[in-house]
């Protein structure tokens, strides 16, 4: 058989290489095989096969991270035993990227709970929530109408813990999801505490007690979360990228002065 008399025209051999090319980029990496193929033969698919073994019994399917996590704190009784369910909890990325679960500081018979929003790197670092620049700054504010974390008076002291007990990544917001999650940990300890008083402190804080967001809205706004007054009220980094809201956030703790 003779070769086409086009395909040796100098245009056919361009067209033949630029078809060639076209394949070649589409990942075609053999023109023909090694081998002969029998185009007649039955593919394996259709050949008799022997019996495939029985299988496998079902594994239970492990059940969703928030009724994993509601059932470790509901078998909780104390703050420590609460503390060790959180750090054995293993649902949650966040725990794989940080150094310590950040548990809680302050005075558990505290009559005022102050829930933040997540650890950041000097949290992270210490294991104790409030500890960088914005934990300064609450120190200052709440020392100013004579509450401590340090006190070990009751009437006079702070009890302070996150939504979150491990630092997202770059300090990012907490995502919904993780929010739920960790909000059956929030619940026990609020009630193994069990405060006169909630402060919840940025939108991860209401939106875990609460159910919603919108700080600047809601901040001196009185509600009530597990049977609880709860105060919502500016995070202390936002009042420091914003000194002009400190008003408000001293009006904030005026109200919460008066209440107790």
């Amino acid at each position: 058989m003779g070769i086409d008399p086009i395909i040796l025209a100098p245009e056919g051999w361009h067209a033949a290489l630029a078809a060639l090319e076209w394949q070649m980029d589409l990942g075609v990496t053999e023109i023909t095989g090694e081998d002969p193929i029998d185009r007649y033969a039955l593919p394996d698919t259709l050949k008799p096969t022997a019996k495939a073994p029985a299988a496998a019994p079902a594994v239970a399917v492990p059940l969703d991270a928030a009724t994993t996590a509601r059932a470790a704190a509901a078998a909780a009784p104390t703050l420590d035993a609460l503390r060790a369910a959180l750090t054995a909890f293993e649902m949650c990325e966040l725990k794989r990227g940080a150094k310590n679960t950040v548990f809680a500081d302050g005075n558990p018979a505290a009559r005022v709970l102050i829930l933040g929003e997540a650890p950041g790197r000097d949290e992270d670092l210490e294991g104790r929530p409030f500890v960088g620049r914005a934990g300064q700054l609450l120190d200052r504010m709440f020392a100013a109408i004579g509450l401590s974390r340090t006190s070990a008076d009751p009437a006079s002291a702070l009890y302070i813990t996150n939504v979150l007990p491990w630092r997202p990544p770059q300090n990012r917001d907490p995502t919904p999801e993780e929010i739920a999650m960790m909000r059956p940990f929030v619940e026990r300890h609020i009630e193994l505490v069990d405060p006169a008083v909630i402060v919840v402190m940025g939108n991860a804080a209401c939106q875990c007690l609460l159910g919603k967001q919108g700080i600047l809205r809601m901040r001196g706004q009185w509600a009530e979360s597990l049977g609880r007054p709860v105060l919502p009220m500016t995070h202390p980094a936002y009042l420091l990228r914003t000194p002009a809201a400190k008003r408000e956030a001293w009006a904030d703790l005026l109200a919460l002065k008066g209440r107790l």
